[in-house]
Parts: structure tokens; sequence; C-alpha cells
């Protein structure tokens, strides 16, 4: 299938899966009225404006925002780095993130200065995992360096994290923290979206607008260096935007884990190795499974299950699907 063939049909199921989510829920909404609603503007349900407005759209957004930009930060990393098995979090923006969150927890702060916090502790990761592999050298891999250096500062966030947890009240502050990193849609509101929907667009139109160096990268250090692209700046400029769109929709939903190794793959799958059509089509894709997987967390039980869990139940299995089809041994 031709790319442009290929995005539209990915749109068009991206459309069909959020017309059914916003239908499924407690309060049943036929996928008729919910396109006479959005045509006409109106209904003569009167709590149907109430149901889609203030709960499950903002819902919609923040999935389709999160699914998409943790799926294209996954595509552009592993094209980066040319490893299928990296993911958003190679270089430590989800452990910044859950510290930077648990740390505004356990002062107690607004909602918005514990996202605040979240957002600045991935960012703060990512750049020190940067600075340490720059000041190791440039004598080195510098891919391997700062693939080191971000397993580095991810651990030792990690145990900052922790150490947050241990000291945090078990029956007030611990659960909170928990139960945020778990991730999950279930806070998101309206006002919320506005700066993190900014922050994704402002990184994922840079990354699908260089996809094709990612092509160039692809053949090698030197060879991308004989072709004229300058690998240093362009590593930095991909780091950089996959950080900001990762780090806004984790600040708000919390730590989803997989979706950003798995989706990529799926989307290779479809698209192929070219990233002028992978990068578009894992944001599609992304978005769509992130959507299907949050109206399963809010239909499937009579507790809402937290959806960081649906996503490791299903990438764990696939993630070994992946091993075993492409032969990896690990020794």
């Amino acid at each position: 299938m031709k790319g442009v063939s290929l995005i539209l049909v990915c749109f068009a199921a991206l459309v069909g899966v959020s017309v059914l989510s916003l239908g499924v829920g407690r309060y049943p909404v036929s996928p008729g009225d919910i396109l006479s609603w959005l045509v006409t503007g109106g209904s003569a349900d009167q709590n149907l404006p109430v149901v889609l407005l203030g709960i499950r759209l903002p819902r919609l957004v923040a999935a389709i925002a999160a699914g998409g930009a943790l799926s294209l930060s996954g595509a552009a990393y592993q094209g980066l780095f040319r490893n299928p098995m990296v993911s958003p979090d190679i270089l430590g923006v989800s452990s910044g993130s859950g510290f930077g969150a648990a740390l505004g927890i356990l002062f107690s702060l607004p909602v918005a200065a514990v996202q605040a916090m979240s957002l600045a502790g991935g960012i703060t990761a990512v750049l020190a995992a940067v600075l340490v592999s720059r000041a190791i050298g440039r004598s080195s891999d510098s891919v391997l360096v700062l693939v080191l250096s971000g397993i580095v500062i991810s651990s030792l966030f990690g145990a900052l994290l922790s150490l947050l947890k241990y000291i945090a009240d078990p029956l007030d502050k611990l659960p909170a923290i928990t139960y945020w990193l778990m991730g999950s849609f279930a806070d998101i509101r309206t006002g919320e979206l506005g700066t993190a929907v900014a922050m994704v667009l402002a990184g994922a139109i840079p990354l699908l607008l260089v996809s094709w160096r990612l092509n160039v990268l692809s053949f090698g250090e030197e060879e991308a260096r004989s072709l004229g692209l300058h690998t240093g700046r362009m590593r930095l400029a991909v780091i950089l935007c996959a950080t900001l769109v990762t780090a806004s929709m984790i600040s708000i939903c919390g730590i989803i884990g997989w979706v950003g190794l798995v989706v990529p793959h799926i989307s290779r799958f479809l698209a192929g190795a070219n990233h002028r059509r992978l990068m578009p089509v894992s944001f599609l894709v992304g978005a769509a499974f992130m959507v299907a997987v949050d109206t399963v967390a809010r239909s499937a039980a009579s507790v809402e299950i937290p959806v960081g869990i649906i996503t490791a139940v299903l990438g764990a299995p696939f993630f070994i699907w992946i091993m075993k089809r492409s032969s990896v041994r690990a020794w």
C-alpha cells in the first residue's frame, strides 16, 4: 500500500475507534447519536453533551495525544539509535518525570504544579544524560556512551523516586504516588490538555519534518556525514523533540510503558522502514491503540484499571514474539 493511502487508512481507523470509544461506558451512547451531535451540535438527550464534553472527549484527546506522542518518539529513537529494541525512556525521561511528580505530590502541591515538576524532571533527566555523555569525551562511540549515560541517569532518578516513596506517608501520599506511576486518564480535564497538546505538537511537527534524515542516519555515522548530515546536531534535535513530546504527556497521565516500544514495530510491519511513512503511521497507530486501551481500562471492570497495567500485559508477550521472530539472543 502506498504511503498516502496507508496514512488515510490509519486515520480512518483512528476516527472509527474514537467514535466507538465515545459511546462506550457507564452511560452508553450509540454511534449515530454521537455523529448527529457532532454534526448538528444538539441532541434530544440533555445528558449527552455533559457526558461527551465534560468526561469522554477530554480523555479521548489525551489518549490520542499520549499514544501518538509515545509511538512517535519510540520510532524516532529506534531510528536514531538504529536499534528496534529502544524505547522512549532509554535516556531516563520516565524515571525523571516520575521523580518530579512524586516530589510535587509529597509536598502537596496543586495538580498544575505536579504536572510542571513532572515535565521538568523528565527534561532534566534527559539533558543530564546528554551532558554526561558529552563530558566523557568524543573519542568513544558516541551512541553507546549516550545509551550508557541514559541507563545511569535513569537508575539515579529511579533510586531518588524510591527514596521519596519510602519517606512518603503510607496512608496518603504513597497511594497517590503509586497510582500516578501506573498511568491513567481518569483525572484528565479540558483545562489540562491545552498546554500538553501544544507541547506535543511543538515536538512532533519537527520530528515529522526531519523524518527523512533518520533514513540517512540508518546508513551509519560515517556514511551520514559523507552525505552532508551533521549527525551530532541531528541527534540532539531528535532527542530534544522526542523528550518534549514524551515528558509533556507523562506529566498529565503518568508513566505508560511499552507503547513506544511495541507500536513502532507494528507500524514498521505496515509501513516499512522508510521513516517518511513510518513516523506518521506510528503516530496514528499509537493513537488508535491508546484509545482502544483506555476504552478497555474504563469499561472492562467495575473499577477502572490503570492504563499502564494493560499496556504492560499486552506489550510483554508481543515483545517476546518480536524477540523470537528476530532470533534475538541475549547473553
